[in-house]
């Protein structure tokens, strides 16, 4: 970590030498003597953390935290912490057909499915694929992230909320407040008479199902539990107690180790060169058929010269790791390598994940921004801080030391996570260098006395854990705590941590206010207070003259004085939009922006500006501050009236490296009118546009190569617009939402966007069909059709046609569409489809949900949800079964 150190000085130090060199003589062989001592420093420091390390013991035991929901209980929001993606799996066929046939045997005791193995061989990853096949075939479901340590009643309420989030129907408000016996009463009354499945991914306490068996009701149902598990004690444990099934991982097959090794490191040759194939399968040997050590050690090996020599001296310093070790020590010894393999100021980005409680996934974007805040981030001449931070982001997911859990359609990173046992490297080197203190804490208090750079509070600390730490060495404080008091130790952070860089309040629900005190952080670069109830900003901000990153997301906050901002001349980013406390009145409905009346143009460094509100006294000076931002590349503005439209455009056009545009009209019988833009910013990307439209701009044509994203709300367009779509041939997303298109039919023709990988029908409510012309919509991934009431059977005809030549297709989502809509979609002719999911409304109103992993087993699910709904007439009913009965008859359900 020394190296770490050094090497963010060299970086930080040097230019400001430089610097001052500008304004002295005779000192520039002086800094260039001091550049070359750092160089020979940091030189002689990289292999010292190294050496330190091979001294040094095996994993002590980490910090296990956990989050709980925003009503008192923070779901996990990473439901899939699966490290292998599932398009470059192998070797566990074998066993996802075992384990399907043991979730649908159709026996009707509850049946426990223990699957054990050592950490990294890929149990989540297999139990995940499991899950997502069959769950359809269940009436409610729910995978659950073991907290570690975790108390009864915390695991109760994930349960229940995760159980009825699966139907769709309303998680009970009081959850968080009842105890375990009326959260045990609560779970057996759902769960009476319900064929259910539920995951518990990565139990550790051997006698975790001895605390839970009771809440989960046994009538006879064919209901499923699985565990994963490190423990053969916990799979004895719910031998004692139940019925239950084992399924030990199995370590890869040098075949399928070789296959899997191959897919990761030769991403783009596609397969081994020959001179490489001896050293590469000894490399693969040592790996003893670990899923994850082949995983990390392919993607360290997939960014080094693919030279023989070059190999041999990884694989030199790789055997030294293995030689006479068992598997675990083994993988973290492999793990530990690939963290010497990075340059420090990767390193020191990789151990911020340490920052998060486990298993977190944690936007990209955050993590991007802390990092710049932080100063890990280079400059580079060309590119923004974002750029080569996302730079940083990248290569850590090409070495396999950071997963993507969600990518937008682009191929780049929304959302990511790390694997427990990276994390666990994480927590010692963390501890080890002081990279950050986590409360609550685990060790004897005088472990964590002394200088610490980084906070992280976590769900179960306390105040008096706070008394605990060094304050005056502070540089970040992130907070995941949840409770009322905490209310009163936020001034502490203000008038103790002095050299405060990141202050990340993000969903801290309870938090309602900031102190004034807060101006006296003068290095502040990152505040938050996304997703909580502050709703007014201290003046002091103003003194705040560094900061970078102010957001306030999902709070309530709703004005920015022009005194408060003028001074921030440093900001980079304002993230400012309420989706959940706007006014339904207003238009957009529900959107809330923030509204300011001058000041704006001194942020002559603003990039991201997302969302100011234009319907109030006192914008028309705004206009004129607009054009002094040129350096932003993201603006997002509601409610423009219709006299301002054309002073807008002015400014748009000035803003030559803008590439996310979204603009919302005053109401929505007001039209956006963006005509006058004749010039528009070359680099325009994303698109979202809300309110009616007379057509579709004319300068569009002029950005269609670099357009990909294009969101429309309420722009009522016609057949003449959407023809006008069809030649943006880069486009990769389009989504038509709350009418934006009012003809009845549309017509996809063939050789139409062959690029676009998600397309959105919502709300459309004049739209009767759809049609998909052969080759048409050739990537095409993602189908989501929704509220579309009038898309129902009427003779000669149908409401949708062509599925089967959108051969690329992977889900398809029906939302709150009519029955009979769902009666006459012939899915047999989408076979390929991996997801299919459908909700209508009952006669209650109610949305039901229904999802199933494949076509092979939606009809059934139509027709078993069609003959439970009491509205279909008899008539009706009967042409139905005439029609198409043979076909659910004559379905075979084959295994996945």
């Amino acid at each position: 970590m020394a190296e770490v150190a050094i090497g963010i000085l060299k970086d930080k130090l040097f230019p400001l030498l430089e610097s001052e060199a500008r304004l002295l003589k005779d000192v520039d062989k002086e800094v260039t003597e001091i550049s070359i001592q750092l160089e020979d420093i940091h030189f002689l420091l990289k292999g010292a953390d190294k050496r330190a390390e091979e001294q040094g013991d095996n994993i002590r035991g980490g910090v296990r935290a956990y989050d709980v929901s925003k009503q008192g209980l923070k779901k996990s929001t990473s439901k899939r912490s699966r490290y292998l993606p599932e398009n470059e799996l192998v070797g566990i066929e074998s066993a996802r057909v075992e384990l399907v046939c043991v979730l649908l045997d159709g026996s009707s005791p509850r049946k426990v499915v223990p699957v054990v193995g050592i950490g990294g061989s890929g149990k989540t990853t297999l139990a995940h694929q499991v899950y997502d096949h069959v769950k359809g075939r269940f009436q409610c479901y729910a995978w659950v992230e073991m907290p570690q340590p975790y108390g009864r009643e915390e695991i109760l309420r994930i349960l229940i909320s995760e159980l009825f989030d699966s139907t769709k129907a309303s998680v009970p408000g009081e959850i968080h407040t009842m105890d375990m016996g009326k959260l045990t009463s609560k779970l057996r009354e759902f769960l009476k008479g319900t064929k259910y499945l539920i995951i518990f991914d990565d139990v550790w306490k051997e006698d975790f199902w001895g605390d839970i068996e009771h809440a989960l009701i046994d009538d006879q149902c064919g209901s499923r539990i699985k565990i994963t598990t490190r423990k053969m004690k916990v799979e004895d444990f719910c031998r004692s107690l139940s019925s239950v099934h084992i399924h030990e991982m199995q370590l890869l097959p040098t075949d399928k180790a070789w296959e899997l090794f191959c897919k990761r490191t030769f991403r783009t040759e596609g397969y081994c060169p020959k001179e490489l194939g001896k050293i590469s399968g000894e490399i693969v040997e040592r790996c003893e058929g670990l899923p994850l050590a082949i995983v990390v050690i392919a993607g360290v090996l997939s960014t080094k010269p693919k030279t023989v020599n070059e190999w041999r001296k990884f694989h030199a310093s790789l055997s030294s790791e293995l030689e006479n070790t068992v598997h675990l020590n083994s993988i973290i010894k492999i793990l530990w390598l690939s963290y010497y393999e990075l340059p420090y100021y990767l390193k020191s980005c990789l151990l911020y994940f340490g920052m998060f409680p486990r298993r977190r996934c944690i936007r990209n974007g955050r993590l991007i921004r802390q990092w710049i805040a932080e100063g890990f981030v280079k400059a580079v001449e060309g590119k923004t801080l974002e750029e080569v931070a996302q730079e940083y982001m990248n290569e850590l997911i090409s070495r396999s030391l950071v997963e993507e859990s969600s990518v937008d359609v682009t191929e780049k990173a929304r959302i990511c996570h790390v694997h427990d046992l990276i994390y666990e490297i994480i927590l010692k080197k963390t501890k080890e260098v002081r990279f950050c203190q986590i409360l609550p804490r685990r060790a004897n208090q005088s472990e964590f006395r002394g200088i610490t750079r980084r906070l992280s509070i976590m769900i179960n600390s306390s105040n008096k854990d706070l008394l605990f730490v060094a304050f005056s060495h502070v540089h970040s404080v992130t907070v995941f705590r949840e409770d009322e008091i905490f209310n009163f130790i936020v001034p502490l952070f203000a008038t103790n941590f002095k050299f405060l860089k990141v202050l990340d309040f993000e969903d801290t629900p309870n938090l309602d206010r900031l102190p004034e005190e807060i101006g006296r952080l003068f290095d502040l670069r990152y505040l938050s207070v996304r997703g909580t109830k502050v709703k007014m900003l201290p003046r002091s901000i103003a003194k705040l003259e560094n900061l970078e990153t102010l957001d306030v997301l999902n709070s309530f906050v709703h004005d920015l004085p022009a005194d408060m901002i003028k001074s921030l001349r440093k900001l980079r980013n304002i993230y400012a939009l309420n989706i959940e406390q706007g006014d339904a009145e207003v238009f957009p409905p529900g959107l809330q922006g923030v509204k300011v009346v001058g000041g704006i143009g001194f942020l002559k460094a603003l990039q991201k500006l997302l969302y100011i509100e234009l319907d109030h006294e006192g914008v028309e000076d705004l206009f004129e501050e607009f054009s002094k931002l040129t350096q932003l590349r993201t603006l997002g503005i509601f409610r423009v009236r219709s006299e301002d439209w054309s002073s807008l455009c002015g400014c748009i056009e000035k803003m030559e490296l803008l590439e996310s545009l979204n603009v919302g009209s005053a109401s929505e019988n007001e039209v956006i009118d963006l005509e006058s833009i004749s010039s528009p910013p070359l680099f325009l990307r994303n698109i979202n546009l809300e309110g009616p439209l007379n057509k579709l701009p004319q300068w569009f044509t002029q950005i269609q190569s670099t357009l990909v994203n294009i969101r429309l709300y309420f722009s009522m367009l016609k057949d003449d617009a959407f023809e006008t779509l069809q030649n943006m041939h880069n486009l990769l997303l389009l989504h038509l939402n709350k009418d934006s298109y009012v003809g009845e039919q549309l017509c996809f023709k063939k050789g139409m966007f062959p690029k676009l990988k998600q397309l959105h029908f919502n709300g459309l409510s004049r739209l009767r069909s759809l049609i998909f012309e052969e080759t048409t919509l050739p990537k095409l991934e993602e189908l989501v059709i929704g509220a579309c009431p009038l898309m129902k059977y009427f003779v000669p005809t149908q409401p949708i046609s062509g599925l089967q030549y959108l051969r690329n297709l992977k889900t398809i989502l029906f939302r709150d569409m009519p029955m009979e809509f769902l009666m006459f979609i012939d899915f047999e002719t989408v076979e390929h489809v991996r997801q299919v999911g459908f909700s209508y409304r009952d006669n209650d109103g109610q949305t039901k949900w229904i999802s199933v992993p494949n076509i092979e087993h939606i009809n059934r699910a139509v027709k078993r949800e069609i003959q439970n709904k009491q509205d279909v007439t008899s008539t009706y009913w009967h042409y139905y079964n005439k029609g198409i009965q043979r076909r659910f008859l004559t379905v075979v359900v084959k295994l996945p």
